[in-house]
Protein backbone atom coordinates (compact mmCIF):
# COMPACT_ATOMS: atom_id res chain seq x y z
CA UNK A 1 0.00 0.00 0.00
CA UNK A 2 1.68 3.31 -0.78
CA UNK A 3 1.71 5.86 1.99
CA UNK A 4 0.19 9.38 1.87
CA UNK A 5 0.62 11.68 4.62
CA UNK A 6 -3.03 12.63 3.51
CA UNK A 7 -4.89 9.66 4.50
CA UNK A 8 -6.21 8.67 7.73
CA UNK A 9 -4.59 6.04 9.36
CA UNK A 10 -5.48 3.52 11.94
CA UNK A 11 -4.13 0.46 13.98
CA UNK A 12 -4.14 -1.25 16.98
CA UNK A 13 -2.61 0.36 19.93
CA UNK A 14 -2.38 -3.08 22.31
CA UNK A 15 -1.58 -6.75 21.40
CA UNK A 16 -4.56 -8.69 20.11
CA UNK A 17 -6.30 -11.14 22.76
CA UNK A 18 -7.86 -10.81 25.92
CA UNK A 19 -6.62 -8.18 28.32
CA UNK A 20 -8.52 -5.70 30.08
CA UNK A 21 -8.69 -3.07 27.50
CA UNK A 22 -7.94 -2.58 24.01
CA UNK A 23 -6.74 0.19 21.91
CA UNK A 24 -7.52 1.55 18.26
CA UNK A 25 -5.68 4.37 17.20
CA UNK A 26 -6.81 6.59 14.57
CA UNK A 27 -4.18 10.00 12.74
CA UNK A 28 -5.09 12.48 9.92
CA UNK A 29 -7.37 15.01 9.54
CA UNK A 30 -10.62 12.60 9.23
CA UNK A 31 -10.12 11.11 12.91
CA UNK A 32 -12.43 13.11 14.49
CA UNK A 33 -15.00 13.07 11.69
CA UNK A 34 -15.09 9.07 11.20
CA UNK A 35 -15.38 8.47 14.55
CA UNK A 36 -17.99 10.82 15.23
CA UNK A 37 -19.74 8.29 12.42
CA UNK A 38 -19.68 5.29 14.98
CA UNK A 39 -19.77 6.48 18.14
CA UNK A 40 -22.47 7.89 20.47
CA UNK A 41 -21.42 9.71 23.85
CA UNK A 42 -23.26 9.25 26.78
CA UNK A 43 -24.10 13.62 27.24
CA UNK A 44 -24.80 13.49 23.45
CA UNK A 45 -21.74 15.97 22.08
CA UNK A 46 -19.83 15.09 19.11
CA UNK A 47 -16.29 15.14 19.48
CA UNK A 48 -15.69 17.22 16.86
CA UNK A 49 -16.75 20.31 19.88
CA UNK A 50 -14.96 18.48 22.40
CA UNK A 51 -11.73 20.47 23.78
CA UNK A 52 -8.55 18.83 23.16
CA UNK A 53 -7.02 16.14 25.34
CA UNK A 54 -10.52 15.08 27.07
CA UNK A 55 -12.09 11.85 26.86
CA UNK A 56 -15.70 10.94 26.16
CA UNK A 57 -18.09 8.11 27.60
CA UNK A 58 -20.16 6.42 25.24
CA UNK A 59 -20.78 3.39 23.07
CA UNK A 60 -19.69 1.91 19.29
CA UNK A 61 -22.92 1.61 17.12
CA UNK A 62 -22.87 -0.43 13.71
CA UNK A 63 -24.78 0.86 10.71
CA UNK A 64 -27.55 -0.74 12.24
CA UNK A 65 -27.67 0.87 15.11
CA UNK A 66 -26.51 -2.52 17.07
CA UNK A 67 -24.41 -1.63 20.18
CA UNK A 68 -20.82 -3.20 19.91
CA UNK A 69 -18.97 -2.00 23.06
CA UNK A 70 -19.05 0.82 25.36
CA UNK A 71 -15.65 2.35 25.24
CA UNK A 72 -13.82 5.74 26.02
CA UNK A 73 -12.46 8.06 23.14
CA UNK A 74 -9.90 10.55 23.81
CA UNK A 75 -9.54 13.31 21.05
CA UNK A 76 -6.45 15.21 20.89
CA UNK A 77 -6.32 17.89 18.39
CA UNK A 78 -3.25 19.03 16.49
CA UNK A 79 -0.58 20.43 16.01
CA UNK A 80 -0.82 19.33 19.75
CA UNK A 81 -0.56 15.24 19.29
CA UNK A 82 2.15 12.54 18.61
CA UNK A 83 1.68 13.18 14.92
CA UNK A 84 0.62 16.71 14.97
CA UNK A 85 -2.87 15.64 13.23
CA UNK A 86 -5.96 15.23 14.64
CA UNK A 87 -5.60 12.14 16.87
CA UNK A 88 -8.09 9.86 18.35
CA UNK A 89 -7.96 7.01 20.37
CA UNK A 90 -10.89 4.14 20.99
CA UNK A 91 -10.18 2.40 24.32
CA UNK A 92 -12.75 -0.56 24.50
CA UNK A 93 -12.88 -3.93 26.28
CA UNK A 94 -10.40 -6.63 25.60
CA UNK A 95 -10.78 -9.21 23.38
CA UNK A 96 -10.46 -9.92 19.42
CA UNK A 97 -14.41 -9.87 18.29
CA UNK A 98 -15.21 -6.03 20.22
CA UNK A 99 -11.37 -4.22 18.70
CA UNK A 100 -11.41 -6.30 14.88
CA UNK A 101 -15.55 -5.30 15.05
CA UNK A 102 -14.84 -1.63 15.94
CA UNK A 103 -11.51 -1.46 13.46
CA UNK A 104 -13.49 -2.65 10.45
CA UNK A 105 -16.00 -0.37 10.94
CA UNK A 106 -13.09 2.49 11.23
CA UNK A 107 -11.93 0.94 7.79
CA UNK A 108 -15.10 1.31 6.66
CA UNK A 109 -15.84 4.57 7.67
CA UNK A 110 -12.88 6.26 5.42
CA UNK A 111 -9.30 5.52 7.17
CA UNK A 112 -6.75 3.04 5.77
CA UNK A 113 -4.56 0.11 7.56
CA UNK A 114 -1.37 2.26 8.76
CA UNK A 115 2.35 1.12 7.95
CA UNK A 116 4.57 -0.37 10.60
CA UNK A 117 6.24 2.89 12.63
CA UNK A 118 3.54 5.11 10.14
CA UNK A 119 2.54 7.11 12.95
CA UNK A 120 5.98 7.78 14.31
CA UNK A 121 6.51 8.65 10.84
CA UNK A 122 4.54 11.23 10.48
CA UNK A 123 5.81 12.90 13.92
CA UNK A 124 9.00 13.12 11.77
CA UNK A 125 7.48 14.33 8.48
CA UNK A 126 5.58 17.13 10.54
CA UNK A 127 8.26 18.36 12.48
CA UNK A 128 7.39 17.27 16.16
CA UNK A 129 10.30 15.21 16.45
CA UNK A 130 13.79 14.35 14.60
CA UNK A 131 15.19 11.17 12.90
CA UNK A 132 17.34 10.53 15.85
CA UNK A 133 14.28 10.83 18.22
CA UNK A 134 12.26 8.48 15.71
CA UNK A 135 14.79 5.75 15.99
CA UNK A 136 14.94 6.52 20.12
CA UNK A 137 11.12 5.34 20.07
CA UNK A 138 12.03 1.89 18.67
CA UNK A 139 15.12 1.72 21.17
CA UNK A 140 13.00 2.67 23.87
CA UNK A 141 10.16 -0.10 22.59
CA UNK A 142 12.79 -3.07 22.82
CA UNK A 143 14.72 -1.88 25.98
CA UNK A 144 15.55 -4.87 27.71
CA UNK A 145 17.49 -2.97 30.62
CA UNK A 146 17.12 -0.10 32.95
CA UNK A 147 20.52 1.32 31.48
CA UNK A 148 19.03 0.70 27.56
CA UNK A 149 15.65 2.63 29.01
CA UNK A 150 17.72 5.29 30.11
CA UNK A 151 19.60 5.81 26.88
CA UNK A 152 16.78 5.52 24.67
CA UNK A 153 14.84 8.41 27.06
CA UNK A 154 17.71 10.39 26.91
CA UNK A 155 17.75 10.46 22.89
CA UNK A 156 14.05 11.03 22.60
CA UNK A 157 14.80 13.76 24.35
CA UNK A 158 16.60 15.64 21.76
CA UNK A 159 20.54 14.59 23.40
CA UNK A 160 21.54 13.07 19.78
CA UNK A 161 19.94 15.86 17.90
CA UNK A 162 21.48 18.86 20.07
CA UNK A 163 24.84 17.05 20.02
CA UNK A 164 24.56 16.57 15.95
CA UNK A 165 23.92 21.03 15.73
CA UNK A 166 26.68 21.27 18.17
CA UNK A 167 29.10 19.44 15.71
CA UNK A 168 27.52 21.44 12.61
CA UNK A 169 28.27 25.03 14.20
CA UNK A 170 31.19 23.87 15.01
CA UNK A 171 31.89 22.58 11.16
CA UNK A 172 30.33 25.75 9.80
CA UNK A 173 32.43 28.14 12.12
CA UNK A 174 35.27 26.62 10.12
CA UNK A 175 33.96 26.82 6.92
CA UNK A 176 32.71 30.95 7.37
CA UNK A 177 36.38 31.63 8.47
CA UNK A 178 38.03 29.49 5.09
CA UNK A 179 35.13 31.28 2.72
CA UNK A 180 36.19 34.78 4.81
CA UNK A 181 39.74 34.08 3.24
CA UNK A 182 38.53 33.60 -0.10
CA UNK A 183 36.03 36.17 -0.28
CA UNK A 184 38.15 38.90 1.06
CA UNK A 185 41.51 37.97 -0.21
CA UNK A 186 41.93 41.66 -1.11
CA UNK A 187 40.60 43.36 2.14
CA UNK A 188 42.84 44.16 5.01
CA UNK A 189 40.78 41.62 6.87
CA UNK A 190 42.39 39.20 9.83
CA UNK A 191 42.18 35.90 8.77
CA UNK A 192 42.21 32.58 10.91
CA UNK A 193 45.93 31.01 10.16
CA UNK A 194 45.66 27.52 9.24
CA UNK A 195 47.32 26.21 12.45
CA UNK A 196 44.32 27.25 14.47
CA UNK A 197 41.73 25.47 11.78
CA UNK A 198 43.79 22.67 12.23
CA UNK A 199 43.74 22.27 15.57
CA UNK A 200 39.61 23.03 15.56
CA UNK A 201 39.48 19.96 13.37
CA UNK A 202 41.17 17.99 15.91
CA UNK A 203 39.08 18.89 18.64
CA UNK A 204 35.75 17.74 16.30
CA UNK A 205 37.93 14.33 15.84
CA UNK A 206 37.68 13.74 19.34
CA UNK A 207 34.34 14.68 19.46
CA UNK A 208 33.40 12.20 16.98
CA UNK A 209 35.69 9.79 17.94
CA UNK A 210 34.06 9.50 21.56
CA UNK A 211 30.41 8.85 20.26
CA UNK A 212 31.80 6.63 17.98
CA UNK A 213 33.56 4.71 20.94
CA UNK A 214 30.21 4.98 23.65
CA UNK A 215 28.53 3.28 20.79
CA UNK A 216 30.14 0.25 21.36
CA UNK A 217 29.39 0.33 25.13
CA UNK A 218 25.99 1.49 24.56
CA UNK A 219 25.27 -1.78 22.02
CA UNK A 220 26.93 -4.01 24.99
CA UNK A 221 24.28 -2.54 27.56
CA UNK A 222 21.39 -2.79 24.95
CA UNK A 223 22.20 -5.96 23.03
CA UNK A 224 23.95 -7.55 25.78
CA UNK A 225 27.81 -9.80 25.29
CA UNK A 226 28.35 -13.40 24.85
CA UNK A 227 30.13 -15.37 27.16
CA UNK A 228 31.50 -18.42 26.66
CA UNK A 229 32.48 -20.54 29.87
CA UNK A 230 35.24 -23.10 28.78
CA UNK A 231 37.57 -25.62 30.16
CA UNK A 232 37.94 -29.66 30.68
CA UNK A 233 35.43 -31.87 31.53
CA UNK A 234 34.63 -31.72 35.90
CA UNK A 235 36.04 -28.72 36.15
CA UNK A 236 33.19 -26.80 37.61
CA UNK A 237 31.87 -25.20 34.53
CA UNK A 238 27.88 -26.09 34.82
CA UNK A 239 28.16 -25.50 38.48
CA UNK A 240 29.86 -21.62 37.92
CA UNK A 241 26.25 -21.18 35.42
CA UNK A 242 23.89 -22.34 37.96
CA UNK A 243 25.23 -20.24 40.67
CA UNK A 244 25.45 -17.05 38.28
CA UNK A 245 21.89 -17.57 37.08
CA UNK A 246 20.87 -18.88 40.61
CA UNK A 247 19.08 -21.22 38.60
CA UNK A 248 19.70 -25.63 38.12
CA UNK A 249 20.22 -25.05 34.38
CA UNK A 250 22.79 -27.61 34.00
CA UNK A 251 23.59 -31.30 35.18
CA UNK A 252 26.23 -31.19 37.69
CA UNK A 253 28.04 -35.01 38.35
CA UNK A 254 30.94 -36.25 39.29
CA UNK A 255 31.02 -37.68 35.34
CA UNK A 256 33.35 -36.12 32.64
CA UNK A 257 31.30 -35.44 29.61
CA UNK A 258 28.01 -34.64 31.26
CA UNK A 259 27.20 -31.71 29.18
CA UNK A 260 27.41 -32.76 25.90
CA UNK A 261 26.01 -29.88 24.51
CA UNK A 262 25.99 -25.78 25.02
CA UNK A 263 23.52 -24.38 27.15
CA UNK A 264 22.39 -20.62 27.21
CA UNK A 265 21.24 -18.48 30.25
CA UNK A 266 20.69 -14.71 30.04
CA UNK A 267 22.07 -13.02 33.47
CA UNK A 268 22.16 -9.20 34.20
CA UNK A 269 25.92 -7.64 35.90
CA UNK A 270 24.96 -4.11 36.93
CA UNK A 271 22.23 -4.25 34.12
CA UNK A 272 24.19 -5.21 31.57
CA UNK A 273 22.41 -8.53 30.10
CA UNK A 274 25.39 -11.31 29.66
CA UNK A 275 24.71 -14.61 27.37
CA UNK A 276 26.33 -17.61 29.48
CA UNK A 277 27.35 -20.31 27.52
CA UNK A 278 28.00 -23.52 29.02
CA UNK A 279 29.98 -25.21 26.88
CA UNK A 280 31.13 -29.28 26.79
CA UNK A 281 34.04 -30.32 28.15
CA UNK A 282 36.94 -29.93 25.65
CA UNK A 283 39.38 -33.24 25.49
CA UNK A 284 40.02 -35.95 23.00
CA UNK A 285 37.22 -38.69 23.05
CA UNK A 286 36.31 -41.20 20.96
CA UNK A 287 32.29 -41.05 21.98
CA UNK A 288 30.81 -39.19 18.69
CA UNK A 289 28.03 -37.52 20.37
CA UNK A 290 31.16 -35.91 22.97
CA UNK A 291 33.13 -35.01 20.50
CA UNK A 292 30.28 -32.52 18.76
CA UNK A 293 29.70 -31.30 21.57
CA UNK A 294 33.64 -30.33 21.99
CA UNK A 295 33.64 -29.41 18.16
CA UNK A 296 30.84 -26.92 19.33
CA UNK A 297 32.73 -25.83 22.50
CA UNK A 298 35.39 -24.54 20.01
CA UNK A 299 33.28 -22.32 17.48
CA UNK A 300 31.86 -21.07 21.12
CA UNK A 301 34.87 -19.49 21.50
CA UNK A 302 35.36 -18.36 18.23
CA UNK A 303 31.90 -16.60 18.27
CA UNK A 304 32.43 -14.80 22.61
CA UNK A 305 33.35 -11.53 23.33
CA UNK A 306 34.53 -12.86 26.45
CA UNK A 307 35.46 -16.24 27.46
CA UNK A 308 35.89 -17.73 31.14
CA UNK A 309 38.46 -20.71 31.56
CA UNK A 310 37.09 -22.71 34.24
CA UNK A 311 40.77 -24.60 35.95
CA UNK A 312 40.47 -26.86 38.65
CA UNK A 313 42.54 -25.77 41.21
CA UNK A 314 42.57 -29.20 42.68
CA UNK A 315 44.36 -30.80 39.66
CA UNK A 316 47.89 -29.92 38.41
CA UNK A 317 48.13 -28.07 35.38
CA UNK A 318 48.55 -30.20 32.13
CA UNK A 319 48.54 -30.61 28.57
CA UNK A 320 45.08 -30.69 28.37
CA UNK A 321 45.39 -27.04 30.44
CA UNK A 322 47.71 -25.68 27.82
CA UNK A 323 46.07 -27.00 24.47
CA UNK A 324 43.12 -24.58 25.38
CA UNK A 325 44.77 -22.02 26.59
CA UNK A 326 45.93 -22.04 23.09
CA UNK A 327 42.91 -21.30 21.63
CA UNK A 328 42.03 -18.34 23.52
CA UNK A 329 44.07 -16.46 21.55
CA UNK A 330 43.32 -12.59 20.81
CA UNK A 331 40.62 -13.32 23.04
CA UNK A 332 39.48 -10.86 26.22
CA UNK A 333 39.73 -13.68 29.41
CA UNK A 334 38.62 -14.04 32.62
CA UNK A 335 40.53 -17.44 34.24
CA UNK A 336 38.86 -18.79 36.89
CA UNK A 337 40.93 -21.10 39.14
CA UNK A 338 37.78 -23.11 40.63
CA UNK A 339 37.40 -25.54 43.58
CA UNK A 340 39.10 -22.90 46.69
CA UNK A 341 37.47 -25.11 49.21
CA UNK A 342 39.62 -27.75 48.41
CA UNK A 343 43.64 -28.46 48.73
CA UNK A 344 45.59 -26.66 45.79
CA UNK A 345 47.72 -28.48 43.40
CA UNK A 346 47.86 -26.35 40.61
CA UNK A 347 51.09 -24.14 40.68
CA UNK A 348 49.58 -20.60 39.85
CA UNK A 349 53.22 -19.50 37.96
CA UNK A 350 51.90 -22.27 35.02
CA UNK A 351 48.51 -19.82 34.65
CA UNK A 352 50.52 -16.34 35.09
CA UNK A 353 52.57 -17.13 31.84
CA UNK A 354 49.29 -16.98 30.08
CA UNK A 355 47.05 -14.53 31.41
CA UNK A 356 47.46 -11.15 33.41
CA UNK A 357 47.69 -11.49 37.20
CA UNK A 358 44.46 -8.97 37.42
CA UNK A 359 42.67 -11.64 35.05
CA UNK A 360 43.32 -14.58 37.36
CA UNK A 361 40.78 -15.29 40.32
CA UNK A 362 40.01 -18.05 42.51
CA UNK A 363 36.92 -18.74 42.85
CA UNK A 364 34.58 -21.55 44.61
CA UNK A 365 31.60 -22.45 42.06
CA UNK A 366 29.82 -24.51 44.10
CA UNK A 367 29.90 -22.10 47.31
CA UNK A 368 29.74 -18.72 45.74
CA UNK A 369 33.01 -17.69 46.87
CA UNK A 370 34.86 -15.50 44.56
CA UNK A 371 31.84 -15.32 42.29
CA UNK A 372 31.16 -11.29 43.11
CA UNK A 373 34.80 -10.45 42.28
CA UNK A 374 34.50 -12.01 38.85
CA UNK A 375 31.38 -10.35 38.42
CA UNK A 376 33.25 -7.23 38.84
CA UNK A 377 36.00 -8.21 36.36
CA UNK A 378 33.48 -8.69 33.85
CA UNK A 379 31.82 -5.46 34.14
CA UNK A 380 35.20 -4.04 34.01
CA UNK A 381 36.42 -6.17 31.05
CA UNK A 382 33.43 -5.41 28.98
CA UNK A 383 32.70 -1.55 29.96
CA UNK A 384 36.09 -0.55 31.08
CA UNK A 385 34.64 0.34 34.88
CA UNK A 386 31.85 2.48 32.86
CA UNK A 387 28.85 0.75 33.57
CA UNK A 388 26.58 3.91 34.05
CA UNK A 389 26.31 5.45 30.27
CA UNK A 390 22.86 7.05 30.69
CA UNK A 391 24.01 10.75 30.95
CA UNK A 392 25.89 10.26 27.71
CA UNK A 393 25.23 10.68 24.14
CA UNK A 394 24.81 7.28 22.86
CA UNK A 395 24.13 6.94 18.87
CA UNK A 396 23.11 3.75 17.56
CA UNK A 397 24.26 1.46 14.75
CA UNK A 398 23.33 3.59 11.75
CA UNK A 399 24.28 6.62 13.35
CA UNK A 400 27.95 5.27 14.29
CA UNK A 401 27.98 4.20 10.38
CA UNK A 402 27.73 7.70 9.24
CA UNK A 403 29.94 9.35 12.15
CA UNK A 404 32.83 7.28 10.72
CA UNK A 405 32.00 8.80 7.21
CA UNK A 406 32.30 12.25 8.58
CA UNK A 407 35.41 10.97 10.60
CA UNK A 408 36.91 10.25 7.52
CA UNK A 409 35.66 14.05 5.67
CA UNK A 410 37.37 15.95 8.33
CA UNK A 411 40.23 13.83 8.72
CA UNK A 412 40.63 14.60 4.86
CA UNK A 413 40.04 18.42 5.73
CA UNK A 414 42.55 18.50 8.03
CA UNK A 415 45.33 16.98 6.12
CA UNK A 416 44.53 19.68 3.19
CA UNK A 417 44.92 22.24 6.08
CA UNK A 418 48.12 20.55 7.49
CA UNK A 419 49.52 20.62 3.96
CA UNK A 420 48.68 24.41 3.11
CA UNK A 421 46.36 23.40 0.53
CA UNK A 422 43.76 25.96 -0.95
CA UNK A 423 40.83 27.06 0.85
CA UNK A 424 38.16 25.09 -1.26
CA UNK A 425 39.97 21.84 -0.73
CA UNK A 426 38.80 21.55 2.91
CA UNK A 427 35.63 23.37 2.56
CA UNK A 428 34.64 20.83 0.25
CA UNK A 429 35.25 18.14 2.81
CA UNK A 430 33.87 19.96 5.72
CA UNK A 431 30.57 20.42 3.48
CA UNK A 432 30.58 16.85 3.83
CA UNK A 433 30.85 16.57 6.88
CA UNK A 434 27.92 18.51 7.31
CA UNK A 435 25.49 17.12 4.59
CA UNK A 436 26.70 13.66 6.50
CA UNK A 437 25.61 14.92 10.14
CA UNK A 438 22.09 15.85 8.87
CA UNK A 439 21.40 12.20 7.58
CA UNK A 440 21.36 11.41 11.38
CA UNK A 441 18.69 14.18 12.17
CA UNK A 442 16.91 13.66 8.95
CA UNK A 443 17.85 16.76 7.55
CA UNK A 444 19.37 15.15 4.58
CA UNK A 445 17.98 11.74 4.54
CA UNK A 446 16.42 9.88 1.13
CA UNK A 447 13.17 8.42 1.59
CA UNK A 448 14.56 4.93 0.58
CA UNK A 449 16.74 5.14 4.04
CA UNK A 450 13.34 6.78 6.14
CA UNK A 451 11.16 3.63 4.68
CA UNK A 452 14.17 1.25 6.19
CA UNK A 453 14.11 2.83 9.69
CA UNK A 454 10.63 2.65 9.82
CA UNK A 455 10.31 -0.59 8.35
CA UNK A 456 11.60 -1.93 11.86
CA UNK A 457 8.79 -0.33 13.73
CA UNK A 458 5.63 -2.02 14.70
CA UNK A 459 2.48 -1.33 13.25
CA UNK A 460 0.82 0.97 15.78
CA UNK A 461 3.49 3.04 16.81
Amino acid sequence: MKESIKDTITAMGTRPGESAIAIIKMSGKDSIKITDRIFSAKNKKKLKKSEPYSMSYGVIMDPDGGIIDEVLVSVMKGPGSYTREDVVEINCHGGTQSANRIMELVLDSGARLAEPGEFTKRAFLNGRIDLSQAEAVIDMVQSRTRQSLKIAANNLKGNIKKEVHRLKDKILEIIAQLEAAVDFIEEDLHITPYDVLTGKTGELLKDIEQLIEDEEKGEIIKNGVRVAIVGKPNVGKSSLLNFLSKKEKAIVTEIPGTTRDAIEEIIYVEGIPLILVDTAGIRKTEDKIEKIGVERSIRHIEDAELVIIVMDGSREFDELDSGIIEKLEKKDVICCINKKDMKQKMDIKNIEAHFPADNIISISALKGQGVEMLQDKIRNLVLHDESDLGGRVIVNARQKELLKDVKDSIERARTSLVNGLSEEFPCSDLRIAYDLLGEITGDTTSEDVLNKIFERFCIGK
